[in-house]
């Protein structure tokens, strides 16, 4: 039995959505903030005996706050079960509690966690007449959390995913329109605590590992103190009977020590002295308190690890971060193998961000061997070398939009060919386009060296505070990676960033041409072809998706460089590419004809010498905030990141003042009145195009009043 489906309505940051889960290991991945332990709580609820008692303890922080007024709305956590075992008592179970009793043998089950107003409530809901906006309020108004009931359901049919089913079942209220029924055969039927599914299974989860010492110090939360005393009850009574008595000799032998027995009748004359014999204790001693009893005497043992080459063994807050999380992971898992060896026909493992402070080699390794049999085990997770050997297909991505954490699925509706396409895309380095807020994908090192140092030196902010992942794919091979953005999957958006490698000469075969040249021109020519072919195939590909658009160069990256008016930066890396004084004059002659020709075969000729990485390099040293983003690269930014904040342009605009008044020591009159200005523009009192147009009537030779414009 494995979970197939969680639903979440209404619950924390999750307005409605739905994982998606298969058998064995399943990863959940996503930004900060972006709910993953409100997933992990929200299975916990259901599924984790220890924490069923406060399942009956939401309360309004609990609802999602995207709602507004919580009061009258339910929560509703759902999960769904296939692969229903055979066995008796468990079939027995999901037919009574979960199950359809009417169809046999159980392979699919749901079981759920319904928090809704109490019944007089939902009647008093249902008597008001549609649109009585103002018996809703008052109505609302008397609620409190003490109205609210949590119930368990099983044989559910309701699609809680639906929209118009929540309004059916729990109401529309912003037409105020309440069903009169109140009983919904569709919630299901509610289920008693005797037939807990929790009660049945073996679960475990591991949290994210923060303060592993902490967590040893407490006897509570200790897991070796734990597996201990799991073990304590099955010691056999004849066998620690020895070494209950030896703890009972060693109490008395501490008890009967000269010391001990001075101090016990100094203490005694003492208050006798004190008060007297009449309000003095009739008897004083001191014992030993050892304990001869197996878990109180484990509470004793401590752990000692080796973690250095001589061979000392130290207490566990000796050892390194990673050296104690690995321990305590250890421990955590050694815990659930004792569990499932007990349990019966269903095993889940959650473990909540288990890279922290742990070596990327052992993380590859932790996930490639966490593979128990007959167990689902699902990680939440940052790292990208966990969701590098991650299998696609067991992936949630939880992301958020417009206000709300949502969940994508991103293989759903992929062929296996793209399936294992994007599964050998996706390495340590690409995964990370998997945790992005967008994604800007390039073709190769150039961009990815300079587009990022570009960012940075003209806006004055870098991708990563905009949430851009740039990812190199290394080819033009877009397609297979691009198709993870799609509306049946990762709702986020992809720019694509390519070259149309448009001729820079004219090909026309010429008779006079010789030899070198007409290998020049054709060469020239299929570059050209095949980025017309490339274009043709990636506007087909994207048509229709509004995630995913490319934005080409007319050429290659070096020489729209060039062409958007960045000649002097190409001029600075010319003595660090050639030595002879002569091809350095003739180097900066070309970059700075402006003929296309010229300088577009030099720059492709000093790439090629250095390897278009290394030219990247050399050239980024000499990107400053004068440098001209091009437009096509620009709009792949801006396309990714669409909603640029007022807060985001204050702090380029900023930057740019503090580049404009350079190393002044005071700032310049209008530099002043601008940062009024811009404080006005932050709180909300000008608009973006009336800073925009301030700007420009200010400071019309800087050139992010092109980008401005543009915006």
């Amino acid at each position: 039995m494995h979970i197939s489906k969680l639903t979440l309505v209404n619950y924390r940051n999750f307005a409605n959505t739905q994982l998606v889960f298969k058998e064995g290991v399943n990863t959940i991945i996503g930004e900060n903030g972006s709910g993953k332990t409100n997933v992990f709580r929200a299975i916990r609820l259901l599924l984790d005996d220890s924490l069923l008692r406060f399942a009956y303890k939401l309360d309004e922080r609990d609802f999602f706050r995207g709602i507004g007024d919580w009061r009258g709305h339910w929560i509703i956590i759902s999960l769904e079960f296939e692969k229903i075992s055979q066995d008796e008592s468990i079939q027995s179970l999901f037919l009574h509690g979960t199950g359809n009793i009417m169809s046999g043998a159980v392979t699919r089950a749901t079981y759920n966690l319904i928090f809704r107003p109490k019944y007089e409530i939902r009647l008093a809901l249902s008597e008001l007449a549609e649109g009585d906006q103002a018996g809703l309020a008052k109505i609302r108004n008397e609620i409190t959390i003490e109205h609210y009931e949590a119930i368990f359901t099983g044989k559910s049919e309701a699609d809680f995913n639906d929209g118009e089913v929540y309004k059916t079942i729990v109401g529309d209220f912003d037409a105020v329109k309440f069903n009169e029924e109140l009983n919904f055969s569709e919630i299901g039927s509610k289920i008693p605590g005797i037939l807990s599914v929790a009660k049945e299974i073996s679960f475990t989860f591991v949290q994210a590992l923060r303060d592993v010492i902490s967590e040893f110090q407490n006897n509570r939360t200790n897991p070796l103190l734990t597996l201990l005393k799991s073990k304590s009850g099955e010691i056999d009574p004849l066998v620690f009977q020895p070494i209950a008595d030896l703890v009972n000799g060693l109490n008395t032998s501490i008890e009967a020590l000269d010391d001990v027995q001075e101090i016990r009748n100094d203490i005694t004359s003492t208050i006798k002295d004190a008060a007297g014999e009449t309000y003095s204790p009739t008897s004083l001693s001191i014992k030993s308190d050892l304990s001869d009893e197996a878990d109180k005497l484990f509470q004793s043992l401590k752990l000692f690890v080796g973690e250095s080459e001589q061979g000392h063994e130290g207490p566990i807050h000796e050892l390194s971060l990673g050296g104690a999380n690995l321990i305590y992971l250890t421990l955590k898992l050694l815990e659930f193998k004792y569990q499932k060896a007990k349990q019966s026909f269903a095993n889940f493992l959650l473990i909540e961000e288990p890279e922290a402070h742990i070596h990327t080699h052992i993380q590859k390794t932790l996930f490639d061997r966490l593979n128990f049999a007959d167990t689902q085990i699902i990680y939440s997770t940052h790292s990208t070398h966990i969701s590098e050997v991650s299998n696609v297909e067991n992936i949630n991505i939880l992301g958020k939009h417009h206000g709300k954490c949502e969940a994508y699925q991103p293989s759903v509706g992929m062929s296996p060919t793209d399936i294992r396409n994007v599964q050998r895309y996706l390495d340590a380095v690409r995964s990370n386009l998997l945790f992005a807020k967008s994604v800007v994908l390039v073709e190769g090192d150039a961009e990815e060296i300079l587009i990022p140092a570009m960012i940075k030196k003209v806006l004055g902010v870098s991708l990563d505070e905009l949430g851009i992942s740039l990812i190199n794919i290394r080819s033009t091979g877009f397609k297979n990676v691009a198709v993870l953005f799609h509306d049946f999957r990762i709702r986020k958006k992809c720019g694509i960033i390519t070259d149309l490698d448009a001729a820079i000469i004219d090909t026309t075969p010429v008779p006079a041409d010789f030899e070198a040249l007409k290998s020049y021109k054709l060469k020239c020519l299929a570059s050209q072809t095949a980025g017309i072919a490339r274009k043709g195939i990636l506007e087909a590909f994207e048509h229709g998706n509004p995630w995913v658009k490319t934005f080409f160069a007319d050429h290659t990256f070096e020489v729209d460089f060039i062409k958007s008016g960045n000649a002097a930066q190409v001029v600075a890396t010319i003595p660090e590419v050639y030595t002879d004084s002569a091809t350095i004059t003739r180097a900066k002659n070309d970059i700075e004809s402006g003929d296309i020709a010229r300088y577009g075969k030099r720059v492709l000729r000093m790439a090629a010498q250095e390897g278009k990485g290394w030219f990247a390099i050399l050239l980024s040293k000499q990107i400053d905030h004068q440098t001209v983003i091009p437009d096509y690269i620009l709009d792949a930014i801006f396309f990714s990141y669409p909603s640029v904040s007022n807060e985001v342009w204050v702090n380029i605009l900023n930057y740019r003042l503090r580049c404009i008044q350079g190393a002044a020591a005071i700032p310049s009159p209008e530099i002043v009145e601008f940062r009024t200005k811009l404080r006005a523009f932050k709180s909300g009192t000008m608009t973006f195009e009336e800073i925009r147009n301030a700007m420009l009537a200010t400071f019309a030779a800087d050139k992010i009043n092109d980008i401005l414009g543009s915006f």
